[in-house]
């Protein structure tokens, strides 16, 4: 256990986040692009896969690892001034919102993905990727700002 608490923390839960925004990215220029539905669903399924290893690794470090102790941006960064300390509070709590509201959707819109019911499966893909990538996108930025702006 010590080896794996010492290997998840918050830069392998960034870089989960980070490939997992590259890997939406990809799937959706599979499919508006390249218009290859294979190519698609097995850019988009690794997508979901990763992102749940995000949550899981996540949750560990924060449960067990952290043991339910919230990280502080003043103690991370006390020099910042209270402008960033603003604007990083606004991010982290539309991502966390958005990653609560999201989760749900991903499951769905993949789920009428696989059973081929295209319309409603792409009628949700339209609200499902712009706040799944916005969620990846932000989980990169607070991770930037908490560990490494300062």
């Amino acid at each position: 256990m010590d080896f794996l608490n010492q290997f998840i923390g918050p830069g392998w839960n960034a870089s989960l986040n980070g490939l997992a925004g590259c890997l939406i990215i990809a799937g959706f220029l599979a499919i508006k692009v390249a218009k290859n539905k294979k190519l698609h669903s097995a850019i988009m399924l690794t997508a979901v896969a990763v992102s749940a290893i995000f949550l899981a690794s996540y949750l560990y470090y924060h449960l067990v690892v952290k043991g339910g102790v919230a990280t502080s941006f003043r103690d991370k960064n006390p020099d910042a001034p209270d402008i960033i300390r603003y604007l990083y509070f606004t991010i982290l709590i539309t991502h966390t919102i958005l990653a609560i509201v999201v989760t749900p959707m991903i499951l769905v819109t993949a789920y009428h993905g696989i059973k081929d019911n295209l319309s409603k499966h792409m009628r949700l893909a339209r609200i499902t990727f712009p706040i799944w990538l916005y969620v990846s996108i932000t989980g990169v930025v607070v991770y930037w700002m908490l560990y490494r702006m300062y």
